[in-house]
Parts: structure tokens; C-alpha cells; sequence
């Protein structure tokens, strides 16, 4: 069967974007790994399939997959995207995207896209972690990534503040901390140097996808441990190997709110 998709990114977090709303698509883990690879297919940090909305308010389902074919809750980038794609499409201010973590609002803001991505979960119960511990100092030690702080922003994450982010061997400490026993649903991992209160940069490995030029949900987890750590301001620049996404953690209710580009690539065909 040949489906059309759309090739867009987010910072260069890459995405391919298959529609599902007039005809249903079912593609499995291996079919999802097969296209994800770099050389012998699409190549993407993640795929998504727009399907029909669940809800009356909202515009869209996303089902978003990982690289290594595992579904996942959210990807703030790859939001983003399809919020600038729906966006036109509709003729709307705004939309609402379904998944199965959350229902998000993307608008545009200027030629960017701003997205609120609801609140942030900071309890040991909601990252989640296996035992109760206190997620803004989680008893991790590996090297010279040490005590992260947890969020959940629709998907797991461990904050670690370092002196130079640049300098972390992220691809071999990544992956021991996303299979850390303490996270019985694995955790993306971000290394994160304080620039000032304003403006961290920051470097991603991501849960099943490994290390990527961005990561949305990522930037507005690192933004609410600066935060909760007491070392940055609600509104931040966070700038990542792809660019920089603005990011606030809104006092008044706790949701957070993310700013970047999204970018469309190419258009094509696949058989899958």
C-alpha cells in the first residue's frame, strides 16, 4: 500500500507525518523502525499519524511513535508541526490536538508556533518513578550526571544540571539513564548548563530515539526544574542543538508554554 506523508522538523527533531483521518492506518514496531532508518528508509526521531478526533472540542488525534517503534505520550516539536499544518488546513486561530497523554492548543505567533502543553507533573507518582523519592533531587549518580530533577510533561523526564553540556558523553551516559531502575517507564535524559536566569542550553537524549537535535517536551521540563532548582525565571530561552525554543512556566496555573519553529521539509510517497 503506498501512503503519502509529509517530512517536517522542529529545531531538527524530524518527523514524518502520515494522515489517518479519511483511511485508517496500521503500521507495526518493525515497520515503524524500517522507515525511521536513516539510510534504507524515511529517516525520523519520530513518526505521527493524524487520525480523527476523539473528542467534540478537539481537531485531531496524534498517535506518536518513537524511532524504535514504541508509541509515546507526547513530542512537543512534532505538536508544533502538525498545529502549523492543521492550522492552514482549517482556516482556524487555534487548534486542538489529542493524544494520549493530553489535549494541547497550538496558535501561531508570528511565523513560529506557540503551544500550551498543559501542565507540568512533578509528583514521584506521576513521572513515574518505582518508589517514592523527592523528584527535585532523585538519588542518581552516574558520573558526572548526578541528582536530576523528574518532570513528566506527557512523557518522562531527568533534568541533570552541569557545569558545561557541551562536554557530557551523552551518547554512553544516555542510555544507562533512560533504563535506570528508578524509571519503570524509561526516561529521556537532558543535560543542562545555566547560562543565566533567562537562558539554558541544553542537550537531549531521547527515550527510544537517542540523542536528537531537540526535544520540545524536553526544553519545557528543563524550564520547570531550573525553576523548581531556584536557579532560572519562569520564562527562559532554551537553546538546543537545533535552535532555541522559548518557554514559560505560567505562574497563575501551571501550564507551560512553548514557542519554536516548524518547518516543512518535503512531500512523498512510501509503500508500507
Amino acid at each position: 500500500m503506498t501512503k503519502a506523508f509529509i517530512k517536517m522538523h522542529g529545531l531538527g527533531n524530524d518527523f514524518a507525518i502520515f494522515d489517518g483521518r479519511h483511511e485508517k492506518l496500521d503500521i507495526g514496531p518493525e515497520q515503524i523502525r524500517a522507515l525511521a532508518d536513516r539510510r534504507l528508509g524515511i529517516g525520523f526521531d519520530q513518526m505521527v499519524v493524524i487520525d480523527p478526533p476523539k473528542s467534540p472540542e478537539t481537531d485531531a488525534f496524534l498517535r506518536i511513535y518513537n524511532a524504535d517503534g514504541g508509541e509515546v505520550g507526547a513530542c512537543g516539536n512534532a505538536t508544533r508541526c502538525i498545529g502549523k499544518l492543521l492550522i492552514a488546513e482549517l482556516g482556524k486561530p487555534e487548534v486542538m490536538l489529542e493524544t494520549v497523554a493530553a489535549k494541547l492548543t497550538a496558535k501561531m505567533a508570528g511565523d513560529k508556533v506557540c503551544v500550551d502543553m498543559n501542565e507540568a507533573k512533578v509528583k514521584w507518582q506521576e513521572i513515574p518513578i518505582s518508589r517514592e523519592e523527592k523528584t527535585e533531587f532523585l538519588p542518581i549518580n552516574e558520573d558526572v550526571l548526578q541528582q536530576p530533577v523528574a518532570v513528566n510533561m506527557g512523557n518522562p523526564h531527568a533534568v541533570f544540571f552541569v557545569e558545561k553540556a557541551a562536554n557530557v558523553p551523552l551518547e554512553t551516559l544516555g542510555p544507562k539513564i533512560e533504563h535506570h531502575p528508578l524509571f519503570p517507564e524509561r526516561t529521556n535524559v537532558e543535560v543542562a548548563q545555566v547560562i543565566s536566569p533567562t537562558e539554558i542550553r541544553m542537550r537531549v537524549w531521547e527515550r527510544g530515539a537517542g540523542i536528537t537535535q531537540a526535544c520540545g517536551t524536553g526544553a519545557c521540563a528543563t524550564a520547570v526544574a531550573g525553576v523548581r532548582r531556584g536557579l532560572t525565571e519562569r520564562k527562559v530561552t532554551v537553546i538546543l542543538d537545533g535552535g532555541t525554543l522559548e518557554i514559560e512556566w505560567r505562574e497563575s496555573d501551571g501550564h507551560v508554554l512553548m514557542t519554536g519553529d516548524a518547518v516543512e521539509v518535503y512531500r512523498g510517497t512510501v509503500d508500507v
